[in-house]
């Protein structure tokens, strides 16, 4: 039975690898973890098979973990009624005790892995899993986090074919956290590669190491200068530049074809723009202007950038890697005049 996770970097077809391994003789779950996602690969799955096949099952994290895992063995006899995306109380009940998961007939979204646990049916669940499915793939697992990433522990052990894909520096969400619960999951890529050879899955590195959206010259600045290794399928040349003329920014800003990528808060600033992080999974940018905060400007002209916070760095590097063709960097601070103050 194989099972493997496969670490990817940006554009290198990870949606598109999961894709091509589909076909109409094995029953296949797909889990991801945003809606972006879901509809991406909705949409790729019909463009393959020109609709969508009865033997392919789509869900969002959250669907899966209620419809599939919770609700066939435990809703009834809980009465509850659905999720709560709120964080429980810092000091509630003990995890023994049934409201640590629920309020008012609603389970916490972050402890509903940790309560199918607690009932004692991840058996049962792995057992309705190889009923239902020959082949479980997962795309974004970097997201997956908390409780969550225990559960996947457990599924890990079905005996059906397991194949999870991400890309580890493109972590900037989680699918849930819970105080000290895997609070250190991400904090080293060695030992996160760690935890899925003890679930006995083969780790891959290289499969899905290069891009094909980004040029070499794109991928060797996000190698070099933010220490995240990528390599390009490419061999053309792209630029990347700087720019703080007055001229060129009202160009840039006024161009609608070309994405403004900011730190946060890109709506105030009335252009064609998306936050660095939110733009994960956006395919279909040519050049870019990614708008560096004063930190990552800072960063930027002293050569630092792979020294900047994880979380940020990571969103730095969805928003390079969105870049098909240039890249251009400016402060947020030239682009004050554009922003709104509310």
């Amino acid at each position: 039975m194989d099972k493997r996770v496969i670490f990817a970097v940006a554009g290198s077809g990870k949606t598109t690898y999961l894709i091509n391994s589909l076909n109409l003789d094995k029953r296949f779950l797909i889990v991801t973890y945003t809606t972006v996602n879901f509809n991406n690969i909705r949409e790729k799955i019909i463009a393959k098979f020109s609709y969508f096949p009865n033997n392919i099952k789509l869900y969002t994290y959250f669907t899966f973990l209620y419809s599939f895992c919770y609700r066939p063995f435990l809703a009834y006899k809980l009465g509850t009624k659905g999720l709560l995306y709120s964080h429980p109380p810092t000091f509630p009940a003990s995890p023994s005790k049934e409201n640590y998961y629920i309020s008012n007939h609603r389970l916490y979204s972050n402890r509903l892995a940790k309560f199918i646990e607690t009932k004692g049916v991840l058996g049962d669940l792995n057992e309705r899993l190889e009923k239902y499915f020959d082949c479980f793939y997962i795309d974004e697992i970097q997201d997956f986090a908390g409780h969550d990433f225990n559960l996947l522990k457990s599924i890990s052990q079905a005996n059906i074919s397991i194949l999870f894909v991400g890309d580890y520096f493109q972590h900037t969400y989680d699918t849930s956290r819970d105080g000290q619960i895997n609070k250190n999951l991400h904090a080293n890529y060695i030992s996160y590669q760690d935890h899925f050879s003890k679930m006995g899955l083969v780790v891959d590195l290289t499969t899905l190491s290069k891009s094909y959206r980004c040029s070499p010259t794109v991928c060797r600045f996000i190698s070099e200068r933010l220490g995240i290794e990528i390599g390009s399928h490419r061999n053309d040349i792209s630029t990347i530049s700087f720019i703080d003329t007055d001229d060129h920014l009202y160009d840039l800003h006024s161009n609608n074809s070309i994405v403004k990528l900011f730190y946060q808060e890109h709506y105030k600033y009335n252009c064609f723009s998306r936050n660095w992080g939110d733009s994960k999974g956006e395919d279909k940018f040519g050049t870019i202007l990614v708008v560096l905060n004063k930190g990552g400007l800072i960063a930027y002209h002293s050569n630092t950038l792979n020294k900047l916070n994880p979380q940020t760095r990571n969103k730095l590097y969805v928003a390079c890697s969105r870049a098909r063709n240039d890249i251009f960097f400016a402060a947020d601070s030239s682009l004050k005049r554009y922003k709104q103050s509310t």
